[in-house]
């Protein structure tokens, strides 16, 4: 008798143990590659002081300088993790008190049954809701870098998502993609474009009415793109590529608020009564005075954190909760978000990593000098690959843009090209990268809500990235043009 060995299919490693082998790898290359730095200036951009480098001064350095060891060994990689919460603490606890406040405003019911009644209403025309807000989401991303504040929306549009029909990658689409595509498609976001045409001394934003064709084409491709599998989910459920964890989280979410007798906390039935519709008020007016404090207060994470803590004690007490519910609400709700906070962490002890082996600068020099010597047309497609790339060592795009606008800009002159032209190709590169970025805060945080792993993301994030490069590139070329 022959017997024949079943042959294992691959498994995407779990996000933290990705994360933990990037950090691995990240900690070999500085061994590898030689560390150097560029000399930096102090600069005042858009009303901020900022450091940027100074192209053509680059240099190497020991590995042992100034009596500290560059190459990151086996200590290196086991404090990176603690060194990476530390340096991303602002963004933790951000997304812990939001999962706290939203664990006491989920646990009244009033969200469900609010939703419920809202996708009754809307019955088959409610697949409209999607193409409307990828247009505000992608819309916010444009002007303003709408991405964090996606964070308190994703838990409500999961359950809204699933409640039509849906799965929760639809909601992922719908949310993260837009906000992703409105930043690739930035017009005049102060984040990605008025920083970078400051550092690389772009003055009027001239290629703004060519921002807004680009912006108007990417935003079309995601909403057909996640329209498409919309509604074949919503045809065929059993397609869902997470038709398994979605049951388990529909389980979580719509029978975690109900006790024996089919009652909420509050003792209330399924019934949408008028205490829930006051609940939703409160928290509609809460998201009003969010985007007020973004736009006009310049609020952030703090700020947005002690809003919603506010508007979930508030909620709290409106839903006749005990002082006792309220602080096991919270902590539950905290509970559900710890996976992403400590993903947060992971993702910045990779750039801890490289920053401490000094070998971002030595990268950055390589790659300037690949693109020095090509033609137009190879050089805006090679630009922005080159721009992806580095997006995975520095995810933040103003970061991204103090680091490169400098020593680029001058490369454009070369080319002659227009700088704005390199404006460009960095928030195309970052928005693309950070679609599918294992180290990006924002996405791995709806991924933990939903309960998908990156592995999943992958399958479905890797087509609208392939599409949306290729757009880009030749948007990217025919900017060289104008």
């Amino acid at each position: 008798m022959s017997t024949t060995k079943k042959r294992k299919s691959f498994t995407f490693p779990h996000s933290y143990a990705l994360l933990f082998f990037m950090v691995i790898l990240a900690a070999a290359s500085t061994w590898l590659i030689p560390s150097g730095q560029f000399d930096s200036k102090k600069q005042m951009v858009d009303g901020t002081e900022r450091t940027v480098i100074l192209p053509g001064t680059f240099h190497e350095i020991g590995k042992i300088s100034d009596g500290l060891d560059h190459r990151q060994g086996l200590a290196a990689i086991l404090e990176a993790p603690g060194n990476g919460i530390i340096q991303a603490v602002e963004v933790i606890s951000f997304v812990l008190i939001l999962g706290g406040a939203f664990g006491i405003i989920l646990k009244t019911g009033a969200i469900d049954r609010g939703l419920r009644a809202l996708a009754d209403s809307l019955g088959a025309k409610g697949i409209l809701v999607i193409p409307m807000m990828m247009l505000l989401v992608s819309l916010g991303g444009s002007t303003y870098g709408m991405s964090e504040e996606l964070i308190p929306l994703f838990i409500i549009f999961i359950t809204f998502m699933l409640t039509m029909g849906f799965d929760s990658m639809t909601a992922i689409l719908t949310l993260f993609l837009a906000s992703q595509v409105g930043y690739i498609g930035s017009t005049i976001n102060p984040f990605n474009v008025l920083i970078a045409q400051g550092i690389g001394e772009v003055h009027g934003n001239p290629l703004l009415m060519w921002r807004i064709v680009c912006w108007a084409i990417f935003t079309l491709i995601a909403v057909a793109f996640t329209m498409r599998y919309a509604y074949r989910v919503r045809k065929t459920p059993e397609s869902s590529i997470v038709y398994d964890s979605d049951q388990r989280l529909r389980a979580r979410l719509f029978s975690g608020n109900e006790g024996a007798n089919g009652k909420d906390e509050t003792g209330k039935t399924d019934t949408f009564t008028t205490r829930d519709k006051i609940i939703i008020g409160i928290f509609v007016l809460g998201l009003a005075v969010m985007v007020y404090g973004i736009l006009a207060l310049g609020w952030y994470m703090t700020e947005i954190g002690a809003l919603f803590l506010a508007v979930g004690l508030i909620i709290g007490i409106v839903a006749r909760f005990s002082l006792n519910q309220i602080c096991e609400s919270f902590v539950s709700g905290c509970g559900d978000f710890v996976y992403a906070a400590v993903i947060i962490g992971l993702a910045r002890s990779i750039l801890v990593i490289l920053q401490d082996g000094m070998i971002i600068d030595t990268i950055l020099n390589w790659l300037v000098g690949l693109l020095g010597n090509l033609p137009k047309g190879l050089f805006t497609t090679i630009l922005l690959a080159v721009q992806s790339i580095l997006t995975l060592f520095v995810p933040s795009s103003s970061g991204s843009a103090a680091l490169t606008m400098p020593v680029m800009g001058p490369l454009a002159d070369l080319v002659h090209i227009n700088r704005d032209v390199i404006v460009l190709s960095n928030q195309f590169g970052n928005g693309l990268m950070n679609i599918i970025n294992p180290t990006g805060g924002v996405l791995l945080a709806g991924l933990s809500v939903a309960g998908i792993s990156f592995g999943k993301w992958l399958k479905v994030g890797g087509k609208i990235f392939a599409i949306l490069f290729v757009a880009a590139a030749i948007l990217l070329w025919v900017a060289t043009l104008l």
